[in-house]
Order: structure tokens, then sequence, then C-alpha cells
């Protein structure tokens, strides 16, 4: 199994000069060192590759030595692309992908493992109450994702931005994100290989855990909040 950060994007909604990832919690980590340290609790570090594009030298100076793929439309294309661009590396091996703005518990990792030994495709989601600004989430009749997006009105929660591509799916998954638009999410993709290709991804719920996407400064906020608690 490949692990792949995405960390490409400008995140100008955050309003910091520097690389989204790179912002300081109050614990006085990175977000990404975070994300890191969880990570290699679970997983080898040589698996970790880390999508960058805005600002990559900054990134690639805190974290020498993980491995990069370098999203050179950055600012043109959304994570479908920077996600397309580490599954064309890994044609035929499992991927776990996070976002590069999320700050979450470990133990969701050692939660996630057993599904990943069976090589089942998933996305991690949660219940909570979701805005617009959310990618949501709803179900078909057995239980599986039948559509994951922001545009969803009846979204049973949020998608968190923690998922998993078995290795029998990857292949239908990159056909999929190539047809997506260059400033579509790869959630997208997702939905193209659920609605054309029947791939059947299992919506984990994580809600008793912690975990957020850090958006807004709002969001940073909340995050150094639910971290400060012990």
């Amino acid at each position: 199994m490949k692990i792949v950060i995405l960390a490409a994007g400008i995140g100008s909604r955050l309003g910091n000069p520097l690389p989204k990832p790179l912002t300081i919690l109050n614990t006085g980590k990175s977000i990404m060192q975070q994300q890191i340290d969880n990570l290699t609790t679970h997983f080898d570090s040589d698996d970790i590759n880390i999508v960058v594009g805005f600002k990559k030298d900054l990134i690639m100076e805190n974290f020498p030595d993980l491995t990069y793929i370098y999203n050179q439309n950055f600012d043109t294309t959304n994570t479908s692309k920077s996600l397309l661009k580490a599954l064309k590396k890994y044609k035929t091996s499992s991927v776990l992908w996070l976002n590069g703005d999320v700050v979450f518990d470990a133990e969701i990792l050692g939660m996630l493992k057993p599904l990943i030994e069976k090589n089942q495709s998933f996305v991690c989601v949660n219940n909570s109450a979701v805005g617009e600004e959310e990618v949501k989430y709803n179900l078909d009749s057995n239980n599986f994702i039948r559509e994951i997006s922001k545009k969803i009105k009846d979204g049973k929660g949020e998608a968190v931005g923690i998922n998993f591509i078995s290795s029998n799916d990857i292949s239908t998954f990159i056909k999929r994100l190539e047809e997506c638009a260059d400033n579509d999410y790869f959630e997208r993709g997702l939905e193209l290989a659920i609605e054309k290709d029947k791939v059947k991804i299992l919506p984990i719920n994580i809600s008793e855990h912690r975990c957020i996407e850090v958006d807004f400064r709002e969001d940073l906020d909340k995050a150094n909040n639910l971290f400060n608690k012990q």
C-alpha cells in the first residue's frame, strides 16, 4: 500500500502566506507534522508520498526524507488532478490518501487497518451537521456510498478527507479521474466510478474520534480547541 498526502493547493481561504499543511497548531506541530506522526505510528514512512505545488520548497525543506510528486499546474487544477498524478505512479497498488489539511486522531488509522488489509475501498465520514462548504455524502440501499460532493442537499454527514482505494479499483478510479475537469475535486472521480463502474465504496464512520478539516480560520480555532482536550 502507498500513502498520499495532497498538499499542492494555495489554501487562500485560511489567509496564511505558507502552504496550509505547514500551519502550526497549538500543540506546537504543523498540520502535516501531526499527520506524518500519526501515519508513522501505523505505517512505514517510506510509503508516504506528498503531492506538492504551491511553495513546494517550504514543505520539502520541512520534511526532507519523504517522497514528493509535483503538480506543476497547482494554480489551475484541483485535487482530482493532484491525486491523479500520484495514482498514475502506483497503478497497481492500493492507496490511502489524505487531504493535507486534516487534523485527526491517530486511533483512526488503527481502526482502518483491517479494512486496508481486506483491500476494501472506503471513505471516512462522520454524521455531523453539514453546511455548503463541506463535502457531503449519501448512501445506496446497501449502505455503500451513492453520492459524494459539496452539492448534495440531503447529506448524512461529512466526508472528512481520509480515503482508501483498493488495488482492485485503482485502475478504474484513475480512468475516472482522467475524465474529471481541472477544477473538480477527487470526489467527482469517485462518483463517476460508482455510477459508471459500480465500484463499491464503503463509508467508515469515525464520528467517535476527533477529526476536522481546516479550510477557514474558524476551523483552525476549532481544531486547536478540539486537540487541546486530553
